[in-house]
């Protein structure tokens, strides 16, 4: 893929500040391959389909009433409202009967106008993220497609002259209601693994498991499924009837949203993570239970050491992938029952539940080793990121979340003063000794 290069600026010479990088630019090199070979498959596939499928009347028809009803669909999703970060749609509801009702060649278009909707209307994300994205419905909304017509007809343009008639006829049949089931099934999976695998390419800490199974988006497509074969038994009947499936998706996708929006309300944007408000406000609740309990409990505070000169550096963007990186790393290693969020900055601060001062101290040992190993790529560069943490524990250091707080941050200073890169208590003890102390770096690749 080709990368357009900007002429540095005079006064970017004079700050010392590198050019600005287009976002594509700064990722790895497998998830640039990987999502390369998706989008020439797709491009490939519709040059073919262009080739071979004859245009009919009929299903253009068909085809461009669900491109408006998808259309309408993104409208009021604007109009609502959309959370950062991943967004659960139920545009599959359209995705379905396309490929149920008509030739696969149009299962490969239709990603073209809605995303270029959701990307115009909704929000202007990074544009090589959005073209991946209707890349990998189209590959796998061809396939589903043509499994499901070569299953009924052997032929996936249907005999010369004549249109594909799937309709409700064959949808209302119980075969071909089970096909039909399978082959959307089929396109869930394909689409969930391709997005897995570029997933997994841009974060190594991400596990198989966690990607490829997740109860919400399996209810979600569950749901999902189910309505997009109602459009398709509707539209067989008549396209006219479109207009009563419009209002209930619209419900449902309102009601996703809201959903989605009252978890964003609890979320820190950037990383995932619980943000500071809510955090502080289950964590003191989980202390309160622990003291009533007489329970054990530990508060960590992680700061990210030099993260102003990694923003100074590289810039924001880096510095977002870091900060993502370290909440990833952060998620993944801890347990369910942890509380971990994002205080502010480039400092995190994690709740460890029934942990006493020795399981605390590992637990930090553990999470400053896994995030010093951390290795960014910038360019034909690495930046290596450490962070210092302060450890403290209910009644030793404490008997509520301010002073537990209060003593894990003067705990952090005294990492801070000792060089970095280092667990340390608050009291007067000797802080685990770190094996190096790597402060953020700009390392050739070749060196």
């Amino acid at each position: 893929m080709a990368v357009v290069e900007r002429i540095v600026t005079d006064r970017e010479r004079s700050r010392g500040c590198p050019p600005r990088q287009w976002p594509i630019t700064t990722q790895p090199r497998a998830l640039l391959v990987f999502m390369a070979m998706v989008l020439a498959c797709a491009l490939s596939l519709i040059v073919v389909a262009l080739a071979i499928t004859p245009v009919r009347r009929e299903e253009m028809i068909t085809f461009c009433s669900l491109v408006v009803c998808a259309a309408i669909c993104v409208e009021a999703m604007r109009r609502l409202g959309t959370p950062s970060g991943l967004t659960r749609d139920l545009l599959g509801a359209w995705w379905f009967p396309t490929l149920l009702l008509l030739p696969p060649l149009y299962s490969l278009i239709i990603p073209i106008p809605v995303y270029l909707l959701l990307q115009f209307r909704i929000r202007r994300t990074v544009l090589h993220r959005r073209v991946f994205n209707a890349a990998s419905v189209a590959l796998s909304g061809f396939i589903a497609s043509s499994v499901f017509h070569l299953a009924l007809t052997g032929d996936i343009v249907g005999p010369a002259g004549l249109p594909v008639r799937v309709g409700r006829e064959i949808l209302i049949t119980g075969s071909g209601a089970l096909l039909a089931v399978f082959c959307c099934a089929l396109f869930t999976v394909l689409n969930t693994l391709i997005i897995a695998v570029a997933v997994h390419l841009s974060s190594s800490d991400t596990t198989w498991r966690r990607l490829l199974w997740d109860r919400e988006a399996v209810t979600v497509d569950s749901v999902e499924m189910c309505v997009g074969l109602t459009v398709a038994i509707l539209s067989g009947l008549s396209v006219v009837l479109l207009l009563i499936a419009v209002p209930p998706v619209m419900l449902l996708q309102r009601s996703l949203l809201y959903q989605q929006l009252q978890a964003a309300a609890r979320t820190d944007p950037k990383t995932g993570l619980l943000n500071a408000a809510t955090w502080e406000r289950e964590a003191r609740a989980e202390v309160g239970r622990a003291v009533h309990a007489r329970q054990s409990a530990a508060v960590l505070v992680i700061d990210i050491d030099h993260f102003k000169r990694v923003n100074d550096t590289y810039g924001h963007l880096v510095g977002d992938h870091v900060l993502m990186g370290v909440a990833a790393t952060l998620a993944h290693q801890l347990r369910q029952d942890d509380m971990v969020g994002r205080f502010g900055g480039e400092e995190f601060v994690v709740l460890l539940p029934g942990a006493d001062m020795a399981e605390a101290c590992r637990v930090a040992e553990r999470l400053r080793s896994k995030i010093g190993r951390k290795v960014l790529a910038v360019g034909d560069h690495s930046v290596v990121i450490t962070v210092s943490i302060g450890v403290a524990l209910l009644r030793t250091h404490g008997d509520d979340l301010v002073d537990l707080l209060a003593a894990a941050d003067l705990a952090l200073y005294r990492a801070k003063d000792a060089g970095r890169d280092r667990v340390c208590l608050p009291a007067a003890r000797r802080c685990p000794r770190a094996r190096e102390s790597r402060q953020p770096q700009l390392r050739s690749r070749g060196s």
